[in-house]
């Protein structure tokens, strides 16, 4: 019989796949830099954390899900911050949001 905390983690991780498959989809469906850098940003922080919050799950109380834990937090503060970076750069070079009956790039 599958245990509780199998359980929990499968679906932490399952959750964490389905974003990680979300966000390059969104890549591939948005017509510009700026919503397809959201989709990415978001989904990939959301998806790591989950995978990573599955695998502490996993792991149970010891110094190695302190470390994930660790990581997590360095996710959700680096993740972003790069994102920001991103659109802010293509912002100064003059890039322009996409605008309905334009052509996608």
């Amino acid at each position: 019989m599958i245990g509780f905390f199998s359980l929990v983690t499968a679906i932490l991780i399952a959750m964490g796949l389905f974003f990680m498959i979300v966000g390059p989809i969104g890549l591939i469906r948005l017509p510009d830099l700026f919503t397809r850098a959201h989709a990415s940003g978001k989904c990939d922080t959301l998806g790591q954390a989950l995978i990573l919050l599955g695998l502490i799950v996993y792991e149970g109380f010891t110094f190695d899900a302190v470390k994930l834990l660790m990581l997590i937090i360095f996710l959700y503060v680096m993740s972003p911050t790069a994102t920001h970076a991103i659109v802010r750069a293509a912002h100064i070079l003059k890039y322009h949001a996409w605008k309905p009956g334009e052509e996608r790039e």
